[in-house]
Order: C-alpha cells, then structure tokens, then sequence
C-alpha cells in the first residue's frame, strides 16, 4: 500500500478505517484442500467504476485464498465502456479460471464481459449481447467508438483460441468463439448466414448461444453450473460488500464526482466574493475530501496527481491575492487543477494493456470536469445574484446608496494631490479633522499640527491615503 500524505482529518478516518477491517485469512494451497475453492461475486447493476473496483478487489482476494475458479453472478443491462473493458482486459489477464453464470440479461458492456470469460453459462430466458455503444440518453454514438468496441469484442472472443475440429480425414481449426459473432453484437452492417442479416445488431438467446459456442450450458442456478462444469465437491467463498466498500463506490460514482468538483469550484467562487474564510471554502475543501480520499484508497488517485491539484490551487491563491490582474500564474492553476481532477478520475491499469482506452477514458474525465466546472460557474453566478437581491436574506449584502446630493461624494487622488501647496480657510475648526475651504470648494481635512480655528487661513502640506494635511498659514 501507498504511504499517503496527511491530507486531511477525513482523509486519515477513512484509512485508518480501511486499514481496520478484518481481512479474509489466506489458505496454504490447494494440495491442502479436500474441496475446490470457488470465489463468487456479483455484477447485478450498472457497470461503472463502482463495478469495476468490486472486481479488483474480488480478484485479489481469490488470488489470496488460492481459489480454484472465480464465479462472476450476472444481471446487467450494460454501463460505462472503460469499467467494462478494465474489468475484460483483468479477466483475460488472470491465471484463475473464470466463469460467468447469466441470470437473465448480459447486454452491451455485459456481453463483452461474459465474452472474456473462459466458461459462460445462461439461465432459461436470458440473453447476451446488443453491444452497440450508445450515450446517455440512448443514441447511437459516431461510428469511431462503434469502431473501437468491435474490434474490442472481435479480440475478446479471438483471445480464447481455436478448437480443432475433426470430419472424417480432415482437420480444422475453428475459432471457440467466433469473432465474427461477437462484432455482429456490435455492428448491424455484418452479415452472417444463418444467424444474423444485416440492419440489426445480433442478441442470442440461451438456446442460441449455446447452438453457437457461445454458452457452455443452460443452467437455473449455480448448483446446476457447478454440475455442468463436472465439478461436484466445492466450496463458494462469496465477496460481501463492506460498509466502506458502499461508501467508496457511491463516491467514485461519476454522477457523484460530478457533483463534487460543482461544489469544489462553487465553493472556492463564492469564497472570493466573500471577506475573510467562511463556509464556502470549508465546503470545497470537504468535498476535495471526498473527490480524493476514495480515489486514494483505491489506488486511482497517484501522489503527483495530488500534488498537481493541490499546487493548481495554490497558484490560483498567489495569482488572487499578491499578483493583480489575472495571467500565467493563475491559468496555470486552473490547468493543473482540472488536470489533477482529471487524471486522478483514470485508472492507470487501463494504459498498461490499452492505449487507447486510456485515451478515451482521460476524454471521458475531462468532459465531466468541464462540464460539471460549467455548470458550478453558472449557477454559482445565479444563485449569488439571487441571494444578493433577496429579501429573504436582506443582510447578505449592502442595499443602501450613497447620493452625491447628500454629501457623499468620491476621492480623487490625482485632484487631492494637485492641491498640495494651494491656500485657503478653515471652514470649520480642525481638531485635528475638520472642513476647509480652497478655491470655493470644500474639502474634508486633517490638521498636520495641532489645533486650528474656524476662519484661520491654512495651506495644503501634504497628500497621504486619501486625506490632505494642512497647517496654519503664517
């Protein structure tokens, strides 16, 4: 595990709870056991990075326990592409067997899933695939991701090899799953004698995928999947979701962080409106906590790309406070600050086996900075505006206007320091403030040197923070 700097008290409770949790005791090996070992656990909602961060540790937790096979329990319409290929891409990548039991559905980022593992088997009913990659309110997205997730499926399925096929005198090589198949999940251009026409994107049911190597059997619950694999004496080690576990995935939820960089950038707005440090920074600063300590904990988040955050925040800071104007100094925060965000929010496993899914992960964390920075700008510029003219809230700023006709008027440095050696009378007595009269107009002012009565002729000495300074005129 990482050391990690004291970033906060909250960010120090959460480690120190995760530290605190009992672990599950590692076993000696399976020459030891009498049973084989099955480690379970559940994909039942939508694939995103809460998903993704359950599969991670479940794997770990099988290695640990020197499992025999890992068991993924499935019911998903589908989510987010990059948690999906990170989990494909730690599936392909593991030394234990994995098998995928289908209750019911494993549609788009589930099939690629299901596609990754070495064993699948369906529940009466169920169905896999409708890979097409769409957006968040249903619409088919340009062809360029549709491109990068055909052929993420076509080697998915092209990874599990070919069997070979014995007719008479005559052997042949055919693909375990065929690849064609599985980009036909995605792309309703191919064609496929006998199985799929063109214009429509290819879903097997239970029947059809085991008819096309695509399920190893139909069974109605895991008793029937353990029996169908032809294994008889084992034992399932479940994965159970702690208290943290759910705390953690609801934050790295990308709905979740959104809201959190709104109040981090709405915070640090309305903390620059305000005299002094007050609430609104206290807020941006909690949920800076809340954006960073999960994604810490999990491993997401890097030293430098705290760092990268933090020093963004500070420049912005100097370039406010000690610089006037706005330039490099504070551009250069604002860009490390939303690079921090940004890159905290990206799995760096995913670059290790996928350039490319790197890259639209880091454009997918960008669009939600952007965006949710945006939308914070707005809305903090419209509830300020709403809370400073309401009348709910009378004294939140001053209403009251200063008319030049009742006396108020401006200071002009410039006039103030003309008049510097110019005469005049003391319109009233200056102890030492006081009025005077110079040139017809008259003037707040400020004795130099003791008293001077009403009437008595004065002469301007000095200019100095708005005040004029006179002494008695010899």
């Amino acid at each position: 595990m990482k050391s990690f700097p004291v970033v906060s008290l909250s960010f120090l409770a959460l480690v120190l709870f995760a530290s605190g949790l009992p672990q599950e005791n590692a076993l000696s090996g399976n020459s030891e056991r009498e049973k084989t070992l099955i480690y379970k656990f559940d994909i039942r909602e939508q694939i995103a990075a809460p998903v993704w961060r359950i599969t991670q540790k479940s794997f770990e937790a099988a290695n640990q326990m020197g499992a025999d096979y890992i068991l993924i329990h499935m019911n998903t319409y589908g989510g987010l592409l990059d948690a999906a290929d990170s989990i494909r891409t730690r599936i392909l990548n593991s030394k234990i067997p994995v098998f995928v039991f289908i209750d019911n559905n494993a549609a788009s980022a589930g099939a690629l899933i299901s596609i990754a593992c070495d064993s699948i088997y369906m529940r009466p009913g169920s169905s896999i695939g409708a890979a097409t990659v769409v957006n968040a309110t249903g619409e088919v997205v340009p062809d360029k991701y549709q491109s990068f997730m055909r052929s993420t499926m076509r080697a998915t399925a092209e990874a599990h090899g070919k069997d070979t096929l014995i007719t008479g005198s005559d052997t042949t090589l055919v693909w375990h799953r065929d690849p064609k198949i599985a980009e036909a999940m995605v792309d309703p251009a191919v064609y496929i004698e006998g199985i799929i026409d063109t214009g429509q994107v290819l879903t097997f049911t239970t029947e059809e995928a085991i008819r096309y190597g695509y399920c190893e059997g139909q069974a109605e619950n895991i008793e029937q999947v353990m029996t169908i694999a032809g294994i008889s004496n084992y034992e399932i080690k479940e994965h159970v979701p702690t208290t943290l576990d759910k705390i953690i995935g609801f934050l790295i939820n990308p709905v979740v962080h959104g809201i959190l960089i709104m109040i981090i950038f709405g915070g640090i707005y309305f903390e620059l409106q305000t005299p002094g440090v007050g609430f609104p920074l206290g807020a941006a600063l909690i949920a800076a906590v809340l954006y960073f300590a999960p994604l810490y904990l999990e491993g997401l988040a890097e030293h430098w790309e705290l760092v990268l955050f933090f020093a963004g925040i500070v420049l912005i800071g100097v370039e406010i406070f000690a610089i006037p104007g706005f330039g490099v100094a504070g551009i250069s925060g604002v860009l490390l600050v939303i690079t921090g965000l940004v890159l905290s929010m990206v799995d760096n496993i995913v670059f290790k086996f996928d350039v490319l899914a790197g890259v639209e992960a880091v454009l997918k964390a960008l669009f939600i900075v952007l965006t949710s920075s945006l939308i914070s700008l707005l809305l903090s510029l419209y509830i300020s505006k709403k809370l400073f003219t309401s009348r709910t809230f009378p004294n939140l700023a001053l209403s009251k206007v200063q008319n030049t006709m009742n006396g108020f008027v401006g200071v002009d440095s410039k006039t103030q320091k003309e008049m510097i050696g110019k005469k005049g009378i003391a319109h009233t007595v200056l102890r030492p403030s006081g009025k005077v009269t110079i040139d017809g107009t008259i003037h707040d002012a400020k004795s130099d040197r003791g008293f001077i009565e009403k009437g008595e002729p004065i002469i301007v000495v000095r200019d100095e923070t708005g005040q004029i300074y006179v002494l008695r005129d010899k």
